[in-house]
Order: structure tokens, then C-alpha cells, then sequence
């Protein structure tokens, strides 16, 4: 009968371990998530857009109508002119309105501009306006929302205490925007339809 002998290495002699190389941290972007980040940008320009997606479907809708069709065709683009389902008739009109154009941010009427949208000229206020206090108001909460809007990309979840200094009329004011943008979406089913698209557009309802 043969012993099998197995070969066993001296104790003192080191013993390999297979090398294992560190993950990235977690909040680390990695170089692959920045060439897939920048493929996108070259595909598309808007694909992850800083205002309302439902904005860019109809803005997208537009563009693709006047790239078959001609720049030309942008005149006869009325209320009840539909692509894929959607009124962009009805849009383009919304978005030339005067209060609305202005609550748009630059990337917004940058593309507009492009495909020949042009705003329509400010409504005259009327002679007596009854509630000045209250229009004034709302200007200065609309030209806070722009601004918070303009420098972090969104309305969503500002916190209710949150006030926003701006410079109004030539004067600063602390606007209480939480509390308004919240009210605001407190009474949408009572706010004339005016000032429904506008917060609409800003992404406020």
C-alpha cells in the first residue's frame, strides 16, 4: 500500500492573496457615466432638461412638425392643431402670452425664438386697477419664484419657511416663497386661468 504525501508550504513563507481592486465611491461619478452623460448631450441637447418635461414634450412636438413641414407652416398653428395627441396649437398659444413668456427661463425662449416664436405685447393695465397692493404682490412672489427657479433648476420642495430676497422695482423685498408657492397650489381651482399658466409654466402646479 502507497502513502499519498502532500506537499504543504514552510510556515514562514508569506502567502499570496489575490489583489482586489477598491470600488469607486458611491457619489463618485465614474468616467463611464461621463461618456454616457456627454452620448446624450450629442444625441439630443435636451435630454434632461432643467424645466418641466411636459414643456419639452410640446416644445419637441413643435420642432418636429416645422422640420417636415417649413418654418411657414408656424403661422397657420392654431388652437386645435394636434401632434401626437398633443395641442400644440393651443401651447404655442399659451406660451406667447406676455406674463407667460417673461415666467419662462432663457433656455425656454432661446428655443421658442429659434423656431420663430415671437411673445405678444403687454395688455395695457387698466386705468383704475382696483387691488393694486395685491398685483404688486404677486409680482414680486412671481419674480422670487423666477429667481429661486433660475438658480436651482426647480419649484419642487421648497420648504414652506423659505424666504427669497429680490430686488423689485428698484426696491428689495423678502418674499415669503414657500408660503406662496404653497398657497398658490392651495387655490388653483379658484386662480383666474392667467395666472394658472403662468405658474403653470413655471412648474409651481
Amino acid at each position: 500500500m502507497t502513502a499519498e504525501i502532500q506537499q504543504f508550504p514552510p510556515l514562514n513563507m508569506p502567502v499570496s492573496r489575490p489583489s482586489i481592486t477598491p470600488e469607486p465611491a458611491a457619489d463618485q461619478p465614474t468616467a463611464t457615466a461621463t461618456h454616457i452623460h456627454k452620448a446624450l448631450r450629442e444625441v439630443d441637447e435636451d435630454w434632461n432638461p432643467a424645466w418641466p418635461a411636459e414643456w419639452q414634450r410640446h416644445y419637441a412636438a413643435v420642432r418636429e412638425m416645422l422640420a417636415e413641414e417649413s418654418h411657414s407652416a408656424l403661422a397657420y398653428v392654431e388652437p386645435g392643431v394636434t401632434v401626437h395627441g398633443m395641442d400644440i396649437g393651443r401651447w404655442l398659444a399659451r406660451q406667447r402670452k406676455h406674463d407667460v413668456w417673461q415666467a419662462l427661463m432663457d433656455g425656454q425662449r432661446k428655443r421658442l425664438a429659434e423656431l420663430g416664436v415671437e411673445p405678444l405685447a403687454k395688455a395695457p393695465r387698466p386705468a383704475s386697477a382696483a387691488g393694486g397692493g395685491r398685483a404688486a404682490a404677486w409680482e414680486r412672489s412671481l419674480a422670487a419664484a423666477r429667481a429661486y427657479l433660475a438658480r436651482e433648476g426647480t419649484l419642487t420642495g421648497v420648504p414652506r419657511g423659505h424666504v427669497e430676497v429680490v430686488v423689485h422695482e428698484g426696491e428689495p423685498h423678502a418674499v415669503k416663497l414657500g408660503a406662496w408657492i404653497s398657497n398658490q397650489r392651495s387655490r388653483q381651482a379658484s386662480l383666474p386661468a392667467e395666472r394658472v399658466e403662468v405658474l403653470t409654466s413655471l412648474g409651481v402646479i
